[in-house]
């Protein structure tokens, strides 16, 4: 059958134009420009209405909304017939999520979305002649283009031309998954000879042509789909979906509208096709449904009453999980999961997240521990080197947790196999379900694969293609068999099999876009000062709640929503548009006032009127601490109890060195006589060198700013093996994702960075010394200011930077005199040992990694560490530790970054092991600053952890209004332990619990004290009843 696809390829496109029969051209509309939701909203709007005639007529405009109105009375020609409203522009390009996109409504009510892969709706399938429609199309220019053509047309489908066009075009498409002897396509080819043999096309619409249309429909459907079918030794497990990001190449404001047109559609066609399944995650696009169109989201609540629609995912968003922090990363799955329960009686399962560019080592943990026992993505499979090796699998975290997962393998049509890329955007096309079963690693434990089909990253949803792919697909010989299931089956399924054979152990590192540890500076910085900030809220609240206040429990949700919403993968990364970034600043602004204040209000409840300053600390251990005092403070201070504290008058400012409580406070009165530091820091000047030196350590700094010496003095050991505190400044041009990669070849073209460089004494305090350093990195200005404490193992670099850069990295180097195969960097709940060395592929990969406060090279015997505030890439290169503090990406933003950064790092270092170290502590003293208040209050510490590697992370309110407090606990260290964990609250009884707060276990209670076993890296909940 030489040429057969090509016959039948010819036969397809022309029954694919023979199936549309009727056109009605729809060219008068009236129209004005505004964004409006519904029809009703425009009617009220003052502007008057304007006419607008298709053929002459343009409508124009970047991110622009324009209404348009019309009236259409269905002809005579088409009555009884399908009546189809066809909209587009004259754009017809691929980009769907930037291009124009509409909503229809007819008659008032809202029908579908519209965009360059929805370009058909459906108004009625048996018109009435006569009968007057009222069409009203919601439309958006989008961000791509200025000026748009509206070409509307009304037509008639012919449902018995377009039946046999899907039966003929499916297996056809087949073909190219198959090899030319294959006996599969030699049955099929011989079935599609004999159909397009009886079709005879010669006068289109005649009797003899629908006859022939109907011989051939039914010969096929007899022979091809029922004679031939069964074929079962290969399943697709398939449901539909649309990725919407939350924020990228469009604002959230964006988004909102994205969530109605796609989700308009997805109803739309679950009307048409009652086999249609369908599954979207993320709880806040549901959200923005029931606020914007109540009326589709009472559509949506019915069909998942009928689980067709699935609400599954488990996060509030589709979260970044490198930079968010753990307790984020459990609140994701709180307000999540809770969000899903509520609203719609479904309890998630799923960890849904296909385009995260990595997983951290704590997810397994968290997720087992919040009810979460599956997880999917995709985005692993865009590793092009060190590969996952498996598709289907466990994977163990780092505390030795393991959760069931699998990495879809959906390709694109064409795709070679071997490619890297798989997608979460599948189509159901015959080749895509025939290729993801051909790449999937894992055909020895099961016959089936997951697959995620629609338009997304935009929205879009299925389309009506594939809804009919899919009725072929159901018994096609050759061709993996299509199931309309959702993922939940797809896992049990898999389960009742026997599950995986393999594990995978560890962090689930994305060996690509490691620039989004970097990119967009202020979104990360801003971040970590809302997390940070919601920890100290929930503690003070508590507390506060104990004294009779009310807990801001709806403000503390709301906000915590906020926060959420601005760690979705393409905004906390840094990898959207400038707009996304102005609007998240707002709403970080907005979330630190009102925390503050609600924070302020809390902490001032806890204190009485007095002559005097409270400081509380809402850090879980005790420590001592350098605070800004008022004037009333010169002469000196004391505690309240009458201890001596440490006072000193730098410049114009007073400091008090203090020993604050865990979890408390202490509170400084003024004393009349001032009390010097048992241990105090110098500052000396011997030419171009300055000399920082405590009790503790000996810092020399040269006069380009460099630490050229750094010698603890318990040891005598000298740290720095070359100067520590360099800029390192190197071209930035990665081949594809400029935001979004570094790559690995920046390190070979490193260019001039400090120039210009002066030092000066900025103040030589006993308490606090500080360097000023100011110069400029390329054209960007800085100014440094480095500073010792005293009683501190702690050199800090505050810095703040002009930066004026395009396609430039800067990092800061710490060389030091240790010798390691792996550094540690932390991360949520824990920390991750990578490699220094690049000698294998493996450790090659690793060459820019995430850290969060600390990042440590150490053997048994000493260490050192750099420390941050806010900065999250880092690489680890032989001895060297190297910030990455800036980037300078074109793209998606053309100057982001280019504005005025203020951040610090610190160096600390210690002899003995790592769990000897004080490290972890310092990384939380360093991001964790004190709360001052007028007024005073016995010296009191509310809760505490007998074990140093325990640390209490944070403590609330029970969400369920209980009254019960809720405290999180980790182990640090990598070292198992049993610790103790007191209150001075009155406990009646502990239970530990799963992360949403149900309990598990009930804890014996010994004067408000309970005994905890960790687990290295346990996270654990702790629930506590007060008398």
């Amino acid at each position: 059958m030489d040429f057969l696809d090509k016959r039948v390829g010819v036969i397809c496109n022309e029954l694919k134009k023979l199936k549309v029969k009727q056109v009605f051209p729809l060219t008068q509309w009236e129209y004005k420009e505004g964004n409006f939701i519904h029809p009703e909203d425009a009617l009220k709007d003052e502007a008057a209405w304007e006419n607008f005639d298709c053929k002459t007529m343009h409508w124009y405009g970047k991110d622009r909304h324009y209404w348009f109105r019309t009236t259409y009375t269905i002809p005579e020609e088409l009555d009884g017939k399908s009546v189809w409203i066809r909209v587009s522009s004259q754009i017809d390009e691929w980009d769907d999520g930037r291009n124009p996109q509409f909503i229809v409504f007819v008659n008032g009510e809202v029908y579908q979305g519209i965009d360059m892969n929805h370009r058909e709706c459906l108004i009625t399938r048996s018109g009435k002649a006569g009968e007057t429609l009222t069409i009203d199309l919601q439309a958006y220019t989008g961000i791509m283009h200025e000026e748009f053509a509206l070409r509307t047309q009304i037509e008639e489908i012919d449902a018995e031309i377009e039946k046999l066009y899907y039966d003929l075009w499916v297996p056809l498409a087949a073909f190219s998954r198959m090899e030319a002897d294959d006996k599969n396509r030699k049955d099929i080819e011989y079935v599609l000879n004999e159909t397009i043999n009886l079709l005879d096309l010669r006068t289109p619409y005649s009797e003899d042509f629908y006859r022939s249309v109907r011989e051939a429909s039914a010969y096929i459907q007899k022979a091809l789909y029922e004679d031939m079918a069964g074929y079962e030794d290969v399943i697709a497990t398939c449901i539909g979906h649309t990725h919407i990001d939350v924020a990228w190449w469009w604002t959230v404001a964006q988004t909102r509208e994205k969530v109605g047109r796609s989700f308009a559609t997805v109803l739309k066609l679950m009307d048409e096709y009652p086999n249609y399944k369908f599954m979207s995650s993320q709880p806040q696009l549901y959200a923005f449904l029931k606020e914007r169109y109540p009326e589709l989201y009472e559509k949506a609540k019915q069909r998942i009453k009928e689980k067709r629609w699935e609400p599954e995912g488990g996060m509030w968003v589709e979260a970044d999980c490198n930079l968010t922090s753990g307790e984020s990363l459990v609140r994701q799955f709180m307000h999540g999961k809770r969000f899903f329960k509520e609203e719609f009686g479904v309890d998630n399962r799923i960890l849904w997240l296909p385009d995260v560019f990595g997983y951290s080592g704590a997810l397994p943990q968290i997720m087992k521990k919040c009810g979460i026992d599956y997880f999917m993505t995709t985005k692993l499979a865009w590793n092009q080197f060190n590969k996952v090796p498996y598709d289907t699998m466990m994977w163990r975290g780092i505390d030795g947790t393991e959760v069931l997962t699998h990495l879809i393998t959906t390709l694109g049509v064409s795709q070679p196999i071997k490619d890297y890329f798989t997608t979460y955007n599948g189509m159901l096309h015959p080749d895509a379900i025939m290729g993801g079963w051909m790449r999937y690693q894992n055909k020895d434990i099961n016959n089936d694969i997951l697959v995620s089909y629609g338009y997304g990253d935009g929205g879009g949803g299925p389309a009506r293609d594939y809804l009919e792919y899919a009725k072929r697909e159901a018994d096609l010989e050759g061709c993996p068999k299509v199931k309309l299931e959702g993922p939940i089956e797809f896992f049990q399924d898999m389960e009742a099999e026997g599950g995986p054979k393999h594990t995978y152990t560890g962090e689930l590192y994305f060996s690509a876009h490691r620039g989004t540890y970097t990119s967009q500076a202020m979104v990360k910085n801003n971040n970590r000062r809302c997390e940070l900030s919601m920890r100290d809220l929930e503690l003070w609240g508590t507390l506060a709640a104990q004294k009779g206040q009310t807990y801001p429990a709806e403000a503390i949700e709301r906000l915590w929503k906020e926060v959420l919403l601005h760690q979705f993968h393409d905004i906390l990364p840094g990898s959207s548009i400038a707009r996304v970034y102005e609007d998240a600043e707002k709403a970080f602004h907005a979330i630190l006032e009102e925390s503050h204040e609600l924070t302020a209000k809390a902490v001032a409840g806890l204190v009485e009127a007095g002559n005097g300053v409270t400081v509380g600390n809402s850090l879980g251990f005790a420590y001592d601490t350098l605070v800004e005092l008022p004037e009333s403070f010169a002469a000196g201070a004391q505690t309240r109890e009458g201890k001596a504290v440490p006072t000193e008058k730098i410049g114009d400012k007073v400091y008090g060195l203090t020993e604050v409580p865990a979890y408390g406070m202490v509170s400084l009165v003024p004393a009349e006589t001032q009390t010097k530091a048992a241990d105090s820091v110098s500052l000396t000047q011997d030419g171009d060198t300055f000399i920082l030196e405590n009790n503790q350590v000996k810092a020399v700094v040269d006069g380009k700013g460099e630490v050229v010496s750094f010698v603890l003095k318990t040891s005598g050991r000298e740290f720095a093996a070359e100067p520590m505190n360099r800029f390192h400044l190197y071209k930035d041009v990665p081949r594809l994702f400029d935001a979004w990669d570094i790559d690995s070849n920046y390190i070979d073209q490193e260019i001039t960075a400090a120039e210009d460089v002066t030092v000066t004494v900025e103040s030589a305090g006993s308490l606090r010394s500080v360097l000023k350093v100011t110069g400029r990195i390329s054209n960007s200005p800085f100014v440094q200011y480095i500073r010792l404490d005293a009683d501190s193992t702690r050199l800090e670099f505050e810095t703040a930077i002009d930066w004026k850069e395009l396609h430039r990295l800067l990092k800061v180097g710490f060389p030091v005199n240790v010798f390691t195969e792996n550094g540690i960097n932390e991360m949520q709940f824990g920390y991750v040992e990578r490699p220094t060395r690049r000698s294998r592929a493996y450790e090659k990969d690793r060459f820019e990694v995430c850290n969060h406060r600390y990042s440590a090279l150490c053997d048994q015997a000493h260490g050192a560490a750099v420390l941050n505030d806010c900065k999250y890439g880092i690489s680890m290169n032989g001895n060297a530790l190297e910030l990455t503090l800036l980037r300078a990406a074109a793209a998606p933003e053309m100057h982001a970054d280019n504005r005025e950064h203020h951040f610090t790092y610190g160096f600390t270092a210690w002899e003995g092991s790592f769990a000897d170290s004080d490290v972890v502590r310092q990384g939380y003293e360093m991001n964790v600053k004190p709360v001052i208040t007028a007024g005073v209050v016995d010296t009191f510490s509310a809760f505490g952890v007998e074990k140093d590697n325990v640390i209490l992370e944070s403590v609330k309110l029970a969400e369920d209004g209980s009254g019960d407090l809720i405290l999180r606990l980790y182990e640090a260290k990598k070292a198992a332990v049993n610790t103790k964990v007191f209150t001075a609250l009155n406990v009646a009884q502990a239970w530990t619990c799963d992360m949403l707060e149900k309990k598990e276990a009930e804890v014996a209670v010994e004067d408000n004290t309970v005994s905890l076993d960790f687990r290295a890296f346990e996270i654990k909940t702790l629930r506590l009843k007060l008398a």
